[in-house]
């Protein structure tokens, strides 16, 4: 019961943000001989790189971010860093302001004439988490694609040969497959940190005793998450998190107590999970749209195959090591009878009180 105990635990102590991949983008707009850069982060992360939470209460107000306005454009244009030509580019211009119970925002305007090469680095990532990511897009105009790419704390700059991007943004250093990749470790990092995802997942596979049942329920998920994924990236369907993220808890709910009444391998499982999967799905486009993937034009085929196949690839490892250990410990008849209905019954507590605070605290 060791693994059960460590899921449920790690469960519990995810509270209602059950997943929180740490997202902020900066997008930058060529003017004529300038840069404009703006960037976005979550307030929670804001009061990271200054002190913008005076009275420490874990919130931070519209009068105290004005209050610390000052020191947080600093830190921005200390460690957001433009270089044309191997020089510092220093900002001509910097505001801030914070929507309230939102973001914090950052816009500076850096002079640029005739460049070469011009380098962009991130080092506000050395002062948050280390799973923070960072999505930069680059708008250049004049017909040019966008250029895309996705920061991490390793791997925090881009440099661009400027004379070879209006001919093509594909030869600027190694963006595409940087970008493959970086969306690829985000989405197997967002489904393993994704405890509610995960949640649901054990509650389908612990009545699971052949197969062909796990193998269902394992395509089925996929394929519904999968496409509602798609199509809440590419805006077609858009539902606001404050809906998604309680029908996620109201789906752990239920299928937690199926278990109890419905027993092992309950009868056309399969079609319950692809109806949930399709709620699953929005939910893991919130990462996507949180960087601003498919928003303004920029591109989506690279981020969205990557970030789905990265899910996929984390559900796989997950299922791997989860169900050997149900399908053993499914051979011993007090595990079944006692252990199952108990495991059942704390994830639809669980799944309840996620429920709770998020109806009640978004």
């Amino acid at each position: 019961m060791g693994f059960f105990a460590t899921l449920i635990l790690l469960c519990s102590t995810s509270l209602m943000f059950a997943h929180d991949p740490g997202l902020s983008t900066a997008t930058g707009r060529f003017r004529a001989g300038s840069l404009e850069i703006s960037l976005a982060l979550s307030i929670k992360d804001a009061a990271q790189l200054a002190p913008l939470d005076a009275n420490a209460d874990g919130s931070v107000t519209t009068k105290e971010f004005e209050a610390g306005r000052t020191n947080f454009i600093a830190v921005i244009a200390e460690k957001f860093l433009v270089q044309a030509d191997n020089t510092i580019v220093k900002p001509i211009t910097a505001l801030a302001w914070y929507e309230a119970n939102a973001d914090a925002y950052c816009t500076m305007v850096f002079p640029m004439q005739t460049v070469s090469n011009l380098t962009i680095q991130s080092k506000l990532l050395d002062d948050l988490p280390p799973a923070h990511r960072q999505f930069l897009t680059l708008e250049f105009g004049n017909g040019a694609p966008q250029l895309n790419r996705l920061f991490s704390r390793t791997e925090n700059s881009l440099t661009i040969e400027m004379g070879k991007v209006t001919s093509s943004v594909a030869k600027t250093s190694d963006a595409p497959k940087q970008s493959f990749t970086g969306f690829l470790a985000l989405g197997v990092e967002h489904i393993l940190t994704g405890y509610d995802h995960l949640l649901f997942l054990f509650a389908l596979l612990i009545v699971t005793s052949r197969f062909m049942p796990a193998l269902k329920i394992i395509t089925c998920f996929t394929i519904a998450h999968s496409i509602t994924l798609a199509i809440a990236t590419l805006n077609v369907v858009h539902i606001p998190s404050r809906i998604v993220e309680p029908l996620i808890a109201a789906s752990i709910v239920y299928v937690g107590i199926e278990n109890l009444f419905r027993g092992d391998d309950p009868k056309g499982r399969w079609l319950l999970t692809f109806a949930f999967g399709l709620i699953h799905g929005f939910g893991f486009a919130s990462v996507l749209r949180e960087l601003g993937v498919g928003s303004n034009g920029s591109g989506i085929a690279v981020p969205l195959v990557s970030f789905n196949l990265g899910v996929e690839l984390g559900q796989i490892m997950v299922a791997a090591i989860a169900l050997p250990v149900i399908w053993k410990l499914r051979t011993h008849p007090v595990f079944v009878q006692r252990w199952v209905p108990a495991c059942s019954a704390l994830v639809a507590l669980l799944g309840g009180y996620w429920f709770v605070t998020r109806v009640w605290m978004s």
